[in-house]
């Protein structure tokens, strides 16, 4: 569902300019025509998996120059170790064929940036780019209130009446 999503978001788009995006699961298959018709594939981890484990039928990944891993904070997920295997046969083709492929790893939630992007094997003068909080479009805030009580039900109770003075603090602002 959300490859047929992303897809039908990216195909509103690009249209316009003439680039077509095509799914690719294990409900949607491509033949060489399509492949070689469309200028984005969407597929699920898994799906890309098995499709470069292929040895002998390359169509697929020959044609590909950038991969974009979104959710790469997966990696220590249940999903982490065909995120792993993928980009590591990303990297082994690079370095095999000499062919660039662009690796971009996105997520909103990557305190450990550092460590993917050497991972993934980012020059990080050049190629990581970390955009913080000041580049939400909604500012956050993050505020720490420390609750004391000792019992469960007391503690709990002072913790929906902080809550419901902050949200109250701060309903109407902004709007």
């Amino acid at each position: 569902a959300l490859v047929q999503e992303v897809v039908g978001n990216f195909s509103n788009r690009l249209q316009p300019y003439g680039i077509k995006v095509a799914e690719l699961t294990g409900d949607r298959q491509l033949t060489k025509q399509q492949i070689a018709e469309t200028q984005i594939i969407v597929t699920t981890p898994e799906k890309w998996d098995v499709i470069t484990r292929k040895a002998t039928d390359r169509s697929y990944t020959k044609l590909v120059r950038l991969t974009i891993l979104d959710e790469v904070h997966l990696l220590h997920d249940d999903r982490g170790p065909v995120l792993e295997s993928i980009v590591a046969r990303t990297i082994r083709h690079m370095e095999q064929t000499q062919e660039k492929i662009r690796l971009i790893g996105l997520s909103a939630t990557l305190p450990n940036y550092i460590d993917v992007a050497t991972f993934l094997r980012v020059k990080p003068d050049i190629g990581l780019f970390h955009f913080d909080g000041s580049y939400r479009p909604c500012p956050l805030k993050q505020e720490f209130i420390g609750v004391t009580e000792k019992k469960a039900i007391k503690r709990f109770q002072v913790m929906n009446e902080v809550t419901y003075l902050k949200v109250m603090e701060q309903a109407g602002k902004n709007q």
